[in-house]
């Protein structure tokens, strides 16, 4: 008898401690599970206007807009998406093979219903019209998604990169990797570092951008990233008085401040090539210097908006304005 009691005794240790540790570390099949939270959390981020507490990293996070999307890959958080949508670019080459294994939802903006289809506890938009349209983020916080919106779409003052650099910490704040943020930001510095020893002494080119407008120029203001990626580069805004990130200008107004170069947004269905042809054949710029010399430089839009590729960005319009300084 006191063999057997002591043997049932060992069997009976040895599957209370399987248990326990499967009740340690397992995890359901859609990644909910109760596994413990890393340490740091839970964290409090006011985003927006809207206070979330996450009381552990998302598990199943969906990405909208380019420079979310690439906010995410670049901090290696493919495993924890369960989908993306709306690029307006390519996919950087870097983050290809990352993004080929989350599942695009939608070309553009999926529907509240898609979304509650792939069960998302967390919706990252890098535009404000991501929570539009029945995705209104108090909607959403109802069915159980936490949301953030890319800080340039509500900025505390100018859009710089320390702004920049703020989303991303925030981003990896959020999902608990702080490392991977702080390794991401030391080589856009690089970047921006190599850049400003090559512009030394430089003298900043008059420079304005066109967006888009037949009727008016939609133009980069003084307080959007634009801005920021004009002056690092070595450039100086000639509209950096409208005080918001964009704004409308007549093409007189264009003209009486005489750009020596042009910036032209490259996205949409209207060309880089068919924006500087109607430029060129725009009678009101017929005496810009930027006209005259037939001086532009092009920008893809997912350039131009608060994510990784604004030290890209910065170096590829230093280029183009001070090509001398890059031989």
């Amino acid at each position: 008898m006191p063999k057997a009691s002591a043997l049932m005794s060992m069997m009976l240790g040895a599957v209370l401690l399987i248990a326990g540790c499967g009740g340690d570390t397992a995890r359901s099949a859609d990644g909910r599970g109760d596994a413990a939270a890393p340490p740091g959390f839970p964290v409090t981020v006011t985003n927006c206007g809207v206070t979330t507490t996450y009381e552990r990293p998302p598990r199943r996070a969906v990405s909208l807009n380019q420079h979310a999307t690439e906010v995410m890959l670049a901090l290696g958080l493919e495993k924890s998406m369960v989908g993306t949508g709306y690029l307006d670019d390519r996919i950087l080459p870097e983050f290809q093979a990352a993004y080929d294994r989350v599942k695009v939802l939608s070309k553009e903006y999926p529907s509240y219903e898609a979304l509650l289809a792939v069960e998302p506890d967390f919706v990252y938009g890098g535009w404000a019209s991501t929570f539009e349209e029945g995705r209104e983020r108090a909607t959403l916080a109802k069915a159980g998604m936490d949301t953030h919106l890319n800080i340039e779409e509500c900025p505390g003052g100018p859009v710089t990169m320390a702004t920049v650099e703020e989303e991303i910490r925030t981003l990896a704040k959020i999902f608990g990797v702080p490392g991977r943020a702080e390794r991401r930001i030391a080589a856009l510095r690089a970047v921006l570092d190599r850049v400003k020893a090559r512009l030394t002494g430089v003298t900043p080119l008059k420079v304005a951008v066109y967006d888009s407008g037949d009727k008016t120029a939609y133009t980069a203001g003084g307080t959007g990233i634009g801005n920021e990626i004009i002056r690092l580069a070595g450039g100086a805004n000639l509209f950096s008085d409208v005080r918001k990130p964009y704004g409308d200008v007549s093409f007189e107004q264009f003209a009486e401040r005489a750009p020596e170069v042009i910036v032209i947004y490259d996205y949409g269905a209207r060309s880089a090539d068919d924006k500087k042809k109607f430029l060129l054949s725009n009678p009101a710029l017929k005496d810009v210097p930027a006209i005259r010399h037939k001086r532009f430089a092009v920008l893809p839009l997912s350039s131009t908006v608060t994510g990784v590729r604004v030290a890209g960005a910065v170096e590829s319009l230093a280029r183009q304005l001070h090509p001398d300084d890059f031989t």
